[in-house]
């Protein structure tokens, strides 16, 4: 059997609230998700749920040194939401977080990725925003509209964020997921 793990990097955004059904989905599809959360998701993301649906807390910051590392990297790697400041910095190769860690080293392996931009209309027009989603495009990252499910970005209005949470199917992501792996 083909390896199901998932890392599901989750940042500080209006989406994340759906953090549970989107474990949730990916559970009931046959994939093991792992939970890690910037540090400005520790206050959207229902940690207490993703506990209860994997067995795990979500995991915010590096592992202590006394703790076992991971040996193996995951299947693919799902960033819901993305924020501006997390896609800009893994572009950069900056990896000031664990989650921002996690994204690079994803990036650096060539692991299957999937990422969700959850960015207002008002930083999309940023001069360096354009090349950021380049770089991720060129890494092989696919990006996924948050409003659809479907291929590509698109920045959300300011202000819609309640209309996205209700909107938003996280099948949208396990159907992107299984295509991008093959399953």
């Amino acid at each position: 059997m083909a390896d199901r793990s998932v890392t599901l990097v989750v940042c500080g955004a209006p989406l994340a609230l759906r953090t549970g059904d989107l474990v949730t989905a990916l559970l009931d599809a046959g994939w093991w998700p792992r939970v890690v959360g910037t540090p400005a998701a520790r206050e959207w993301l229902n940690a207490g749920a993703v506990e209860r649906l994997t067995g795990v807390p979500p995991q915010f910051d590096h592992r202590a040194p006394t703790l076992e590392r991971r040996a193996d990297p995951p299947a693919a790697l799902v960033v819901c939401p993305a924020t501006f400041n997390t896609i800009n910095k893994a572009a950069a190769g900056a990896m000031d977080t664990y989650a921002l860690g996690q994204v690079c080293e994803a990036l650096g392996m060539r692991l299957p990725t999937l990422v969700v931009p959850m960015v207002n209309d008002k930083l999309w027009g940023h001069p360096a925003w354009p090349s950021s989603l380049a770089v991720l495009v060129a890494a092989g990252v696919r990006l996924v509209d948050i409003h659809t499910g479907q291929l590509g970005e698109v920045p959300t209005k300011s202000g819609t964020g309640a209309k996205i949470i209700e909107r938003f199917d996280p099948e949208w992501i396990v159907a992107n997921l299984n295509s991008l792996v093959g399953s």
